[in-house]
């Protein structure tokens, strides 16, 4: 298998020349469209989104503790994205983001953690059924959340095609969902002659794993990178093999499913967008803002009118999937007849059908992230609101509330009402062995400062150099020689966190408290900053 990497792009380089390069579609793309058309008039749609992938984990991108052969086809035979970020680190609002093009902070309800999704918001398989698509889902749509109390008689991902199961999975955490079989089945079900929007949304590598199932499997603990934010011991290498074999299950079903397309004939008129909701579930990675949180895996495929074998360095949003999609499939969103607010993503099409490499001409300066709500981590079903600002070079991190414990509070009440154990907490960590080593071995010099990256409050500003420290360790916020970059990175957030209608912004981030909550709710002792405070008054904007 041909593996490639970040240094391999004159290699791309030298095969642009084998691929037909079409002109960029023209603006009448946008027109209304007749229900009744040609599958090869337009693209279809395939949108595969892995569960907990942070970007480094493909072999594509170097990674020598696992294989992703299917994904790197489609970066091989497409794009391969360096910088692509989501819009935020936890499963609903980044799928929020994803369906409608816009920003979670800009989703009501939707823009935070197992709530509801408001039927305002348009989401692009709806879009393409309305001008004659057929769409579908596998696996994991929009959600956790309750669609249906905001009046949407399905997920917003479209129908779902979840019948075929899997008689055997290779370890016990692995959904049995047999994605490419209910993809098939999709296929087989729809009107000939009809485009698709389908989305593959696999369960894996969300927790929980089977503990030692990827060094069961034939991997090796010294293939193993373990990030800076971790220590590198045994059991966090177990730990990310057994993730990284998860990661392998998604990328065998996308194989079967390119398979399927080939099959059909369908594979070069399918616009394949392969990507992942949020980082991995490890300490201070997903719901975090960090690099390891927030920065995706990203291949596109559409060889009917991308130029491929490249590799790019744009930063590109997750908003922006929504109007590109709507874009090749020659789709007018609602906003553009005022009926639903706009999408504030743009479109990569001028930039895929480009020949460009490394940063183009539309490259973007900026990207954002946020988050609210992740799990019920504290008391009264407080939320950790968080912005940021990623650049080629910084990320800028702004937390709304410092006197709140990031990773949640470390103590919770048990059902008699009584303070549970110390460090029974931390439920913004999904459960996993990293956590608990990290737990029970603080007390050793090796792992405290581990320990405290994990669950330790943060200031109100923290500014990192990220590509000397991906990691986001080392808080330049208070450097005088970065003072400039720092205030210059604040105000831009905060300008575009106003002008895009924050309400962290605009004097009511306490909304973001409000949003009910459809999943499980644990009981927190009222923290000591909270003391003879009002509810109303809690909130820091």
């Amino acid at each position: 298998m041909l593996k490639f990497s970040r240094k391999t792009k004159s290699y791309f380089a030298g095969r642009l020349g084998s691929f037909l390069f079409l002109i960029l579609m023209a603006t009448s793309v946008f027109a209304e469209q007749p229900a009744e058309v040609h599958s090869r008039e337009r693209p279809n749609i395939l949108f595969a989104i892995s569960d907990d992938q942070s970007w480094a984990h493909a072999s594509a991108y170097g990674c020598q503790s696992l294989e992703t052969p299917s994904f790197d086809r489609v970066a091989r035979e497409g794009i391969l994205f360096n910088n692509s970020f989501c819009g935020s680190p936890g499963c609903t609002p980044s799928r929020s983001s994803i369906l409608t093009g816009r920003y979670p902070w800009q989703l009501e309800q939707a823009g935070t953690h197992a709530s509801s999704f408001p039927s305002k918001y348009s989401v692009f398989p709806d879009v393409l059924e309305s001008v004659g698509y057929v769409v579908g889902f596998t696996g994991k749509g929009w959600g956790p959340g309750n669609f249906k109390i905001s009046g949407r008689t399905r997920n917003p991902a479209g129908p779902a095609f979840n019948g075929k199961k899997m008689k055997q999975v290779p370890a016990s955490g692995i959904a049995k969902t047999d994605y490419a079989a209910n993809f098939e089945a999709f296929l087989n079900s729809k009107p000939a002659g009809k485009p698709f929007c389908f989305w593959f949304g696999g369960h894996e590598p969300h927790r929980g794993f089977e503990k030692g199932s990827g060094l069961a499997s034939g991997k090796s603990l010294a293939d193993v990178e373990v990030p800076n934010f971790l220590p590198d011991s045994e059991e966090i290498r177990n730990d990310i093999l057994d993730y990284c074999l998860e990661i392998e299950w998604f990328d065998q079903h996308l194989g079967r499913m390119l398979k399927s397309l080939e099959q059909i004939g369908e594979l070069d008129n399918t616009l394949i967008i392969v990507t992942s909701d949020n980082g991995m579930a490890f300490p201070r990675a997903k719901a975090n803002v960090y690099e390891y949180g927030i920065h995706m895996p990203l291949a596109i495929r559409w060889p009917a009118q991308v130029p491929g074998g490249r590799v790019v360095d744009d930063m590109i949003s997750h908003t922006d999937f929504a109007p590109t999609i709507l874009e090749a499939a020659g789709a007018q969103h609602p906003s553009a007849r005022g009926q639903t607010p706009p999408m504030i993503g743009q479109t990569l099409i001028p930039m895929l059908t480009s020949e460009e490499s490394g940063t183009t001409s539309y490259a973007r300066k900026a990207v954002y992230s946020c988050r609210e709500r992740h799990s019920s981590s504290r008391w009264n079903n407080l939320t950790y609101p968080q912005r940021c600002i990623r650049t080629s070079k910084y990320l800028l991190i702004r937390n709304f509330a410092p006197e709140r414990w990031p990773a949640g509070a470390s103590q919770k009440l048990q059902k008699d009402g009584k303070l549970g154990p110390e460090h029974g907490g931390y439920h913004d960590i999904d459960a996993c062995p990293s956590l608990t080593y990290l737990i029970e071995q603080r007390s050793d010099s090796k792992v405290t400062n581990y320990f405290e990256w994990a669950v330790g409050k943060r200031p109100a500003i923290e500014l990192y150099d990220i590509n000397q420290d991906p990691a986001c360790l080392r808080n330049l916020a208070d450097a005088p020689k970065y003072a400039s970059t720092k205030s210059d990175l604040e105000k831009t957030l905060n300008d575009y966190l106003k002008n895009t209608g924050d309400p962290r912004l605009h004097g009511n981030g306490k909304i973001w408290e409000q949003y009910k909550r459809y999943s499980r709710m644990r009981s927190f002792p009222q923290p000591d900053w909270a003391n003879n405070l009002d509810q109303s008054k809690i909130e820091k904007e």
